[in-house]
């Protein structure tokens, strides 16, 4: 076996993971400069809120870099925002997350920001804080002791409380259910000592709200959208892009928000219509961005420049796609070398169709008849016949449909999905 060429099948595997880039060292490795543009409209509601309490919900497909971007945008804002920036994946059990254990959470992840920036807040003040956690976590009575750092590690206990514990959760919510004011102005006490203490005002950014159910955010956002405003610091919620379609749902977001909805859009690989024709040359704009996106990854002795193309047209414009043919790519490269150990192994086109016929197999065997004929008048119209019917919403969250804008709005066929339905009749590719 070539271990040269295993280990290096194996880095460029590794640096396929799909995870956003938050650290500063994966930044440097990996960021591509994209959606600039995004991050100066997210600034401008920011520095220009009127009251300095503005929430701002921030949408997009999943994997389409959301998360990459609100972390870049967190680090150029931090010297003069107060900024704690969280999963909400991180810390709450995604089936359980509702309007109470959300507020519960920046709570938490305010005072454990505090405590690990050494925010100057007076010691009896933080010693009721804790206790006040405690109480509502049932954490014990000897975990609340005076000193930092363990306040700190009992934020920790309780952080994990709430991750796993499903009756800390419900008392929780049955505590502030009535009672909801009580736990905003604790929220509110917190914040407010921050700001006195730094002289920073505070934004929480929220990361990972579009990635939970629709139902379960449709019951977050249609029926809480007011609580989860109240907090008198600026808030960036994330959301999927599917519930902005439902048009009730979205109205209640605009008023309360006040227009604050700021949507990243899917790299537009091709022109509208234009890859319905045989030799259709894709967006260089969008082909440069998404090739550097690979170049970083994988070496380019370890894969063909058309492959690599293809690969980039295959994805959608999505990140998180790009990123999934990669790799799936590399795993079968892996495998064809501890088989072979004397082949010469390399991402071509071979080895790119059979990627995407697993990936499209996956796609494919969710698809019903409602799907299919939802997609035919999707791939014929660029757009649904019905918007706001919930299985066309359905295969917009799971990236079966893809949302481009330019200066209007269209729908498209995931690229992979195209071959399935010309399989099945659905539709005659040119």
């Amino acid at each position: 076996m070539s271990q040269d060429l295993l280990n290096s099948f194996q880095e460029a595997y590794s640096n396929l993971e799909l995870f956003p880039l938050m650290e500063r060292n994966e930044m440097e490795r990996f960021r591509v400069e994209y959606g600039d543009d995004l991050i100066a409209d997210l600034n401008q509601l920011v520095e220009d809120s009127p009251n300095g309490d503005g929430k701002i919900v921030f949408t997009g497909h999943r994997g389409c870099g959301k998360s990459t971007l609100l972390a870049e945008f967190s680090r150029q804002i931090q010297d003069k925002y107060f900024v704690v920036l969280f999963s909400i994946a991180d810390k709450i059990e995604m089936s359980a997350v509702n309007h109470i254990n959300i507020l519960f959470a920046i709570a938490v992840n305010l005072m454990t920001e505090a405590e690990a920036r050494r925010v100057d807040i007076p010691q009896s003040t933080k010693e009721a804080l804790y206790k006040w956690f405690a109480t509502r976590t049932r954490t014990e009575e000897s975990n609340l002791q005076a000193e930092v750092s363990i306040g700190f590690d009992l934020l920790k206990l309780i952080s994990s409380k709430l991750k796993a514990d499903a009756s800390v959760r419900d008392e929780i919510k049955q505590e502030f259910e009535r009672k909801l004011s009580d736990l905003v102005a604790r929220i509110n006490e917190i914040a407010a000592l921050i700001q006195a203490a730094t002289k920073q005002n505070v934004l929480v950014i929220i990361d990972d709200l579009d990635k939970l159910d629709l139902g379960r955010v449709n019951e977050i956002y249609r029926d809480n959208i007011k609580a989860l405003c109240q907090p008198n610091f600026q808030i960036i919620y994330t959301i999927p892009i599917a519930v902005l379609r439902e048009t009730f749902i979205s109205t209640i977001i605009a008023t309360e928000t006040n227009d604050q909805v700021v949507a990243m859009p899917v790299l537009k690989i091709f022109d509208k219509g234009k890859n319905r024709f045989l030799n259709a040359q894709p967006r260089p704009e969008a082909t440069k961005i998404l090739g550097e996106v690979l170049q970083k990854r994988i070496p380019s002795e370890l894969i063909a420049a058309e492959t690599a193309e293809k690969i980039v047209i295959y994805s959608g414009g999505v990140l998180r796609e790009l990123i999934r043919i990669s790799k799936e790519c590399c795993r079968i490269c892996l495998r064809t070398i501890r088989r072979n150990p004397s082949a010469k192994v390399i991402i071509d086109d071979k080895i790119f169709l059979q990627a995407i016929n697993k990936i499209r197999n996956d796609f494919s065997i969710r698809l019903g008849k409602t799907d299919i004929d939802i997609l035919q008048s999707v791939y014929e119209q660029f757009m649904p016949n019905d918007p706001k019917q919930p299985e066309f919403l359905d295969l917009l969250h799971g990236l079966y449909v893809l949302e481009y804008r330019t200066d209007e709005t269209w729908y498209d066929v995931h690229p992979i999905i195209i071959e399935s339905l010309r399989r099945q009749g659905a539709i005659n590719v040119k």
